[in-house]
């Protein structure tokens, strides 16, 4: 049976949409949960921890079976996955059955990205793939926006939050009818289906090097975005506004993303996102009012090429890697983003104390602990910087037509 790529590709950007859903409207409703169910903070930030916890852990699992099991089979549990989560989401009854229901759903979360990832790379090549890759994560910020509109709208109107559960349960339905009964690619690279020449791939320079990169860009993406919302809440800026504002530019910008990788290479794009993404977190940690709306289109242009951009340099410079060493690096990055979110917390929390000794307090204590917050998380992208251009001119100076046919026999070393 032949792969229809379209129908592949579009089923895998619902799987996206049921995870971006599944982020934005369950953000909406933790208020609801909290009230029905008198939970503490603590216990839905637990119960939200519980979505990163199966994330990175499906993901690294089915990196593992890809080859053995194919992406039909991972997909399968991806579904089973989601509808389990909402199901139980739904009829949870209270805190533990909230805890199980979101293991499940970040658990699909998780075999969407291990399956889709190595899925499009194989079914497309060179800059097609790099441009695929970005549009099928356009979906991921683009279903945060809608999701959260649609969460919004819903809460507005008196709806249940039942009711906008059911919603993930919509692109749930379409993605595995899209799926259904159809050929999936086979593996382009010879020899990627061995877990041996996996990991001799993955203990390359090169890919050690795109490991610790990926964990300082996710939390470069995500660090912010998380904490944006308190900080910039006493800046007298919408931190509802900025949140769509960057997912809004984001989405828009991985759409288009074929041309600019053609034109400045991985590297060129990753580089200048890395100085993008500082000038914008410097911006946030230095303007109020409107201007913060500009530190947000900064921010946005910076970030929005960072993880499509860093799972296409995997496929295309370290095949032999193959979905494993694509979903150990997107399992790093979101590791690092539970990690660091603790030690953001703890950095904020000191800047309270500093600044409240220095005498400020209220909304001026808040804002001047959060400003300060970012100006120390500017040190991520500055490290990117150096980083990227270290390896800017190393992959420059490499020899002409390092395809995936001729990296299939030798890996590039740093």
């Amino acid at each position: 049976m032949p792969v229809n790529q379209s129908r592949l590709f579009n089923a895998s950007c619902f799987a996206l949409i049921t995870t971006a859903f599944s982020f934005s409207i369950r953000a909406g409703i933790l208020p609801q949960l909290g009230t029905e169910f008198g939970l503490s903070a603590t216990q839905l930030g637990v119960i939200n921890s519980m979505f990163f916890f199966g994330f990175p852990i499906s993901m690294i699992i089915g990196g593992l079976v890809y080859h053995s099991v194919g992406p039909k089979i991972i997909m399968m549990v991806a579904v089973i996955a989601h509808t389990l989560g909402i199901l139980l989401t739904i009829y949870s009854g209270g805190y533990v059955g909230l805890l199980v229901s979101t293991f499940f759903i970040g658990f699909g979360n998780g075999c969407t990205e291990a399956a889709c990832n190595p899925m499009i790379a194989d079914m497309y090549t060179g800059s097609k793939m790099n441009k695929m890759l970005s549009r099928f994560h356009m979906w991921f910020p683009g279903g945060i926006v809608l999701g959260s509109l649609i969460s919004k709208f819903m809460t507005d109107a008196g709806q249940p939050w039942q009711a906008q559960i059911w919603v993930i349960m919509i692109p749930t339905v379409i993605y595995a009818f899209l799926y259904f009964g159809q050929a999936f690619p086979q593996p382009r690279v010879e020899g990627v289906t061995s877990l041996g020449k996996n990991f001799a791939a993955m203990l390359t320079p090169l890919y050690i090097f795109i490991f610790c990169c990926m964990a300082l860009t996710a939390i470069t993406e995500f660090g912010p975005q998380q904490w944006v919302g308190l900080i910039m809440a006493k800046s007298g800026a919408s931190p509802m506004l900025i949140l769509a504002l960057v997912t809004g530019l984001m989405a828009i910008g991985r759409f288009f993303a074929g041309p600019i990788v053609h034109k400045f290479d991985q590297t060129g794009v990753l580089l200048g996102s890395a100085v993008f993404a500082t000038i914008g977190i410097y911006l946030f940690s230095t303007q109020t009012g409107t201007s913060a709306y500009i530190a947000a289109v900064f921010f946005a242009i910076g970030v929005c090429y960072f993880w499509p951009t860093m799972i296409g340099f995997v496929a295309e410079n370290i095949p032999l890697s193959g979905a494993l060493g694509m979903s150990i690096v997107g399992g790093v990055g979101m590791l690092s983003t539970s990690i660091f979110q603790t030690i953001i917390g703890g950095w904020i929390d000191e800047e309270r104390a500093e600044k409240s000794a220095a005498g400020l307090s209220g909304d001026a204590l808040e804002l001047a602990a959060g400003q300060a917050t970012l100006v120390k998380m500017t040190t991520f992208p500055i490290i990117l910087i150096v980083a990227f251009t270290v390896l800017w001119f190393i992959m420059r100076n490499r020899k002409p037509g390092h395809g995936n046919e001729a990296l299939a026999n030798q890996q590039p070393q740093l």
